[in-house]
């Protein structure tokens, strides 16, 4: 065990939204705070520069699109720290609807399924969404709305509906079927709505354990996805985030829902 027994990590944090939480958690959590990048190179350079500033994160490779990187993460979370306290799934990216949808959806729902059993009591998940996701949302037919603000879909239902969008979508028959026109809003719904589940299942299984699991959106953030015209400096953009990988240790809220500018948005 290192001295330090708490740990927080942040995915896909060599840069933007990711690398300015990490700062902000360096300032504020006490305990280590891992600093992942699927690229070595970059994670190392971004991890000396926060160490040039006085900050001491710790750097870890991790790809979240490759099952065996997320596995050797969890056992060196496991082995060193005996879990992980809080958990920031930020990697993410916009690209065509199944590149977008793999790295999106399925790279978070494949960490969840490795770390979530890990998350120690009194932990805090955080899964950075997005305000695509009420848009796109909208944007869906009343029976696809239904589904994804149903309070009893499954994780497994989910999966299909993500599926069958990657599907609809090379088709080119997506709108007919239903969804709206954009690939990074839909897999945004899929992270909102998994949010929602894997918080439902905390409350069925881990009731005790205090452990708040949030969505969240950071905003409109300038960063290489989003360009320079957006509204918010990365520092901005980890405000809601931090604040949700913080909360409280007598906090009972918020848990399982949408939160922007540090408000529970209605899903």
């Amino acid at each position: 065990m290192s001295s330090s027994s708490r740990v927080a990590v942040v995915t896909g944090s060599n840069k933007g939204i990711g690398f300015a939480i990490v700062r902000d958690l360096c300032q504020k959590f006490s305990g280590d705070v891992i600093l992942t990048s699927r690229d070595t190179t970059r994670g190392q350079a971004a991890t000396k520069k926060l160490q040039e500033e006085g900050l001491n994160p710790i750097f870890h490779q991790l790809d979240i699109d490759d099952p065996q990187s997320i596995r050797t993460l969890r056992d060196f979370l496991k082995e060193r720290y005996g879990g992980v306290d809080v958990l920031v799934n930020n990697a993410g990216i916009a690209f065509k609807a199944e590149v977008t949808m793999k790295t999106n959806f399925f790279g978070i729902k494949a960490v969840s399924a490795e770390l979530l059993p890990l998350v120690k009591p009194g932990g805090r998940v955080v899964n950075i969404s997005s305000m695509m996701s009420l848009r796109a949302l909208e944007g869906c037919s009343p029976e696809l709305q239904q589904k994804f603000r149903s309070d009893t879909i499954t994780e497994e239902e989910l999966v299909r509906l993500m599926e069958k969008f990657v599907e609809d979508t090379k088709k080119g028959v997506h709108q007919k079927e239903g969804w709206p026109n954009s690939a990074y809003g839909v897999t945004k719904i899929g992270v909102t709505v998994l949010s929602r589940i894997h918080a439902r299942q905390l409350n069925e299984q881990r009731k005790g354990d205090k452990i708040l699991l949030n969505a969240c959106c950071p905003g409109w953030v300038r960063t290489d996805m989003a360009g320079p015209k957006a509204t918010k400096s990365p520092e901005e953009g980890a405000e809601t985030p931090v604040y949700l990988a913080l909360l409280p240790p007598d906090a009972t809220e918020p848990h399982g829902q949408f939160v922007m500018e540090k408000r529970v948005e209605k899903w």
